[in-house]
């Protein structure tokens, strides 16, 4: 997967989160399962952008040798 839709992933994992997080301050019955799933989603985008950039890191050492 190149970089661009590495981001762009991270983006459209970020909005749901953001759109979770203004449903639980709409809903309070259900705030926190809705806060759990935005944090959840959040989580996955830092998972895409750690691989990412360890793959860089990964690519660029023998590089450097």
């Amino acid at each position: 997967m190149n970089g661009h839709a590495i981001f762009e992933n991270v983006r459209r994992y970020r909005g749901i989160a953001s759109l979770y997080r203004q449903t639980a301050a709409f809903r309070p019955s259900q705030r926190w399962s809705l806060l759990e799933q935005a944090s959840e989603w959040e989580a996955r985008a830092l998972l895409e952008l750690e691989a990412y950039f360890a793959a860089r890191t990964d690519y660029a050492a023998p590089l450097a040798a």
